[in-house]
């Protein structure tokens, strides 16, 4: 088999793996922000650890289907896979990929974005990527990942000053790590994911008014666009590197 496909493969099954854990993690962090993290199934048994197999201790299934979400993270996995190649960075980007997920499924059902994650993986993405700049073949800059970073939470905190109500606290806190890690490729990388986010949410929200699901004003969660953006600007800052 080519070296490329044993990448590709390799990527799409770590993120078969991945997403199998990624439902139990949706279920409990699937709350208000006011509320405490789930730790029952709907039937009162205990759900307890954030890692393994979405069952509580009776074996009730728990969070969204485990099938779609481990076939939406191999899909995601291989596609960084592709773009980026056997360099170092790819690590990074499949360690990474199925916080990314999980972020975006529960944001999407509860509208939260959880500090308990975005904040520990802003400081994980600059620390990987930290590693990655130490080994040979990588095509990125960490410093400019920190300037990403910092760019594009800065512009996002300005967001939330002028309009909280469109833009959360939560993204602005999600922005560090995706800024980071597209700034890892450049600022041409950092603005095509910020544009692709925004693009997306505008789709969405017009397809809602359109179908008549939502009003003008009706609040939709902004973090599943936001990655799905900075996943296609990662895309194209990967292959272009």
């Amino acid at each position: 088999m080519d070296p490329f496909l044993y990448v590709v493969v390799g990527g799409a099954l770590w993120g078969a793996i991945a997403g199998l854990l990624v439902p139990r993690a949706v279920y409990r962090l699937s709350v208000a922000p006011d509320e405490a993290w789930r730790d029952s199934c709907p039937d009162g048994h205990p759900v307890g650890g954030w890692v393994g197999l979405p069952r509580c201790a009776e074996g009730t299934h728990i969070g969204p289907r485990t099938l779609t979400v481990s076939l939406a993270t191999a899909l995601v996995c291989a596609a960084l896979a592709a773009a980026t190649g056997p360099r170092p960075e790819l690590a990074v980007w499949l360690l990474l990929a199925p916080f990314g997920v999980l972020l975006a499924v529960v944001d999407f059902g509860v509208h939260r974005l959880p500090d308990v994650l975005t904040l520990p993986l802003a400081v994980a993405a600059l620390v990987l990527l930290g590693g990655a700049a130490l080994l040979p073949e990588h095509a990125g800059s960490l410093v400019h990942a920190l300037y990403g970073g910092l760019g594009l939470g800065g512009a996002y905190f300005v967001l939330f000053l002028i309009s909280p109500n469109g833009m959360g606290f939560g993204d602005v806190k999600l922005a560090l790590s995706l800024g980071a890690v597209l700034g890892w490729y450049g600022w041409g990388a950092v603005l095509l994911g910020t544009f692709a986010g925004f693009l997306l949410a505008a789709l969405y929200g017009g397809w809602l008014v359109v179908a008549r699901r939502a009003g003008r004003k009706t609040a939709i969660p902004f973090g599943p666009f936001l990655i799905g953006g900075a996943f296609l600007g990662l895309l194209v800052g990967a292959y272009a590197a």
